[in-house]
């Protein structure tokens, strides 16, 4: 069967996920992209202030360093992996340490909420609209825990997952900028940056600003916890393996190795759990495309369309349309809305 060249891959395999935190490895830096936009410019330099550093240290004596956003009265939210081993965190800003008195760990999300009395920082808005895939954002986090640094860049992507999208970007971190901010053109915290895979461009996620949001009313109603290493069996979703990893990610893998049948049928198994999702019609789309055919790959590709219409800058050029768009689907699931 002739095969057609892939189109759109993600080229690092699962396995090179790289820790975006930081345990002593300095000299990685945080791109420092050109950006136009003097809205998205003076929005960096008015937030520079509320992303701080975060210092980690272990009964052991191990040393970890990462970022932390300032998302309340004295609280800062960053990634638990950059915490996890910790028995004291400090965070700082300007020369000046605070030490965190208490935290609350979402750790399946890889979040986890700082209590700091009296840091002074200015508090960040979360952002209340929904995310689009080509806007424009900012990330913000400090390079080998020393210097902070921005990238600018664009949302690439959204991945459902549970009742948030953890956000793909273009914007390029590294090592100790896990924990950092991912923001909109008016300074709001659209997501906290996360992991990336090793390897890849447009390949760096964020944790949704609507999984803080949770967290911090989670704080205010139940509490928070004494300082202290995390539960190493518990791991954050993006750590999952085999079956447990989330679908978006194991298809990142299918895609690299172009195992387009393998991919075809993850998609429509995802598709038995949720219609509603563009994202597996999409790849379903990809996969059958490179499969020969054709006119089933359009009419998956029109069914992520008309769920996710701002996907359409990823279909250039357009899959050919040698049958009608309403070709059936070697699925068992009909796409929402078609005729």
């Amino acid at each position: 069967m002739r095969q057609r060249p892939a189109r759109h891959c993600w080229p690092a395999a699962l396995a090179g996920l790289l820790l975006a935190g930081l345990v002593v490895a300095p000299g990685l830096a945080l791109a420092d992209t050109a950006n136009p936009d003097p809205q998205a410019r003076a929005a960096a330099v008015r937030l520079s202030g509320s992303v701080l550093r975060i210092e980690a240290v272990s009964p052991r004596g191990g040393y970890a360093l990462g970022s932390g956003v300032m998302v309340g009265p004295d609280l800062v939210v960053t990634n638990c992996h950059v915490t996890r081993d910790s028995a004291q965190v400090s965070v700082v800003r300007g020369g000046v340490r605070w030490r965190a008195s208490a935290q609350l760990a979402d750790v399946t999300h890889d979040l986890c909420l700082l209590q700091v009395p009296g840091v002074v920082a200015p508090v960040v808005p979360l952002a209340e609209a929904d995310v689009l895939i080509g806007q424009p954002v900012t990330a913000l986090g400090y390079t080998g825990g020393v210097d902070l640094q921005h990238s600018f860049g664009e949302v690439v992507d959204l991945h459902r997952l549970g009742d948030g999208s953890v956000l793909q970007t273009s914007n390029g971190f590294n090592s100790g900028a896990s924990g950092g901010g991912l923001f909109d053109r008016e300074g709001r915290l659209m997501g906290v940056l996360t992991f990336r895979l090793r390897g890849a461009e447009q390949h760096y996620f964020a944790a949704p600003a609507q999984w803080v949001r949770k967290l911090v009313v989670q704080a205010a109603s139940a509490g928070l916890q004494a300082v202290q290493p995390l539960d190493p069996a518990l791991l954050p979703y993006w750590q999952q393996q085999g079956a447990q990893q989330p679908r978006f990610l194991r298809a990142s893998v299918l895609l690299r190795e172009q195992r387009w049948g393998d991919l075809a049928g993850l998609a429509r198994g995802w598709l038995q759990d949720d219609a509603l999702d563009g994202e597996p019609w999409y790849l379903l789309g990809l996969a059958l495309l490179q499969l020969d055919q054709p006119g089933a790959a359009r009419a998956a590709m029109d069914c992520a369309l008309r769920l996710q219409p701002q996907r359409r800058a990823a279909l250039a050029p357009p899959v050919p349309a040698t049958e009608p768009a309403t070709a059936r689907l070697a699925a068992t699931v009909a796409c929402p809305g078609a005729a």
